[in-house]
């Protein structure tokens, strides 16, 4: 392995994607495909100008490999195999929706200051690929300018740290029987070849009741792996722009996501809102009962864990047979303190990002690529975490109205 420029484009394959797209993707296909939405990049880390840094030409000719590229019959094939209890997990029309897919355009520009500005705009069904794939893109392009300084030694010390760091990782995962998790760092890795490696290794030290996935469909078609993801903040969204009612438009995804896939995806993401307003006014106890459980996206994950079991008490539900999904800037210390806490309490699981596709002792960085318009309306993301909140100013005012949004938990996104 080593830490140079690649002569191949970064991505290779759009199954080189986190495996919420394609979930995410076919609900959007079968109810709102045709919505016109626009995602744009946003660079949480303020103090780095990626424009001043990363090679722009570059990113030019990665983004314009990807729109080349198209699904195969084997990759379609793949999908086609996927089940959920006994069940096909993808309809036909939306296969064929995907055997035809290509990916569209883009806007790219940058300011002076050295601020760059990435936009996709078209219709929901297609566009929504774009989000992690070009995450993947700039987290890998920005690696390559931290290495261009260094000599060939400084780039084998770094590796040689990376590896040293995962070991150490997962000897502490072995001692942690609690402690079950799935990659989730598909958008923010080091490069394509370091997840691989990280993935590779850890199916290869760790039984199958901790290491469980990965949400890389790429490496999970090529190493036999289970692919795991559900959904992401951008259903609520869009969803929250087909009306002027926030909360039916929320229970109208819980429901329409629950027509689709039933128990087995059953797991709500809480926070676009605000979680206080998703458990008061849209988790109802019939839905309580009936999904399988919650994901943990930003705030305090020690109080949201508390939050979400006090919940299921007060609803007369076993909180011992529900799901939390701990996503949030998570490293081995943090996990193994959660499992300490939540032991026997509620079942729970760990999305690991960052920290573990992305520590060969560099800095990384905090990008995300959300939807911020649909057919015009400006959309908002308020989150647990008031550092992650998105969107116009007035419109954020008007969601904090809507949904009796009160948090003021601030932390800084180091991923």
């Amino acid at each position: 392995m080593h830490l140079t420029i690649r002569s191949e484009p970064i991505i290779q394959s759009l199954l080189d994607i986190d495996f919420y797209k394609f979930t995410m993707g076919q609900l959007i296909f079968l109810k709102h495909g045709k919505r016109r939405v626009t995602f744009s990049l946003t660079n949480r880390t303020r103090s780095v100008k990626l424009g001043n840094v990363i090679d722009i030409q570059r990113l030019r000719q990665e983004l314009d490999h990807v729109r080349t590229l198209s699904l195969s019959n084997d990759e379609i094939e793949y999908l086609r195999t996927l089940s959920l209890n006994g069940v096909k997990l993808f309809r036909k029309k939306y296969l064929a929706f995907l055997s035809t897919l290509k990916l569209g355009s883009y806007r790219l520009d940058v300011e002076k200051n050295g601020t760059l500005t990435l936009t996709f705009n078209g219709p929901w069904a297609e566009v929504t690929y774009w989000e992690t794939i070009a995450l993947s893109i700039l987290s890998e392009l920005y690696s390559e300018s931290l290495c261009d300084s260094l000599t060939e030694d400084e780039k084998c010390t770094r590796i040689e740290e990376g590896k040293k760091r995962l070991d150490d990782k997962i000897a502490i995962i072995k001692g942690n029987e609690f402690i079950v998790f799935s990659d989730f760092g598909t958008r923010r890795r080091f490069s394509k070849e370091w997840q691989e490696y990280v993935v590779r290794t850890l199916a290869a030290s760790l039984p199958t009741s901790q290491f469980i996935g990965t949400s890389n469909v790429y490496l999970a078609k090529k190493y036999g792996l289970k692919a795991i993801g559900t959904n992401a903040h951008e259903l609520s969204m869009v969803y929250a722009s087909l009306g002027n009612d926030l909360v039916a438009t929320q229970q109208e995804l819980l429901d329409d996501w629950y027509d689709l896939y039933g128990s087995a995806l059953s797991t709500a993401l809480t926070d676009t809102y605000g979680s206080p307003f998703f458990f008061r006014e849209v988790f109802t106890k019939e839905r309580a009962v009936q999904w399988k459980g919650t994901r943990q996206d930003s705030g305090d994950p020690a109080e949201y864990g508390e939050q979400v079991v006090a919940l299921y008490a007060f609803y007369g539900i076993d909180a011992r047979e529900k799901l939390i999904v701990f996503s949030d800037g998570l490293d081995v210390k943090a996990m193994n303190a959660l499992a300490k806490q939540f032991a026997t309490r509620i079942m729970f699981v760990f999305g690991w990002g960052t920290n573990l596709t992305n520590d060969l002792g560099f800095k990384a960085l905090s990008l995300v690529i959300k939807a911020t318009e649909a057919d015009g309306i400006s959309l908002v993301k308020l989150s647990d975490n008031i550092e992650k909140a998105i969107g116009d100013p007035e419109r954020v005012e008007w969601f904090k109205q809507q949904s009796g949004y009160t948090t003021t938990f601030r932390q800084k996104c180091v991923y």
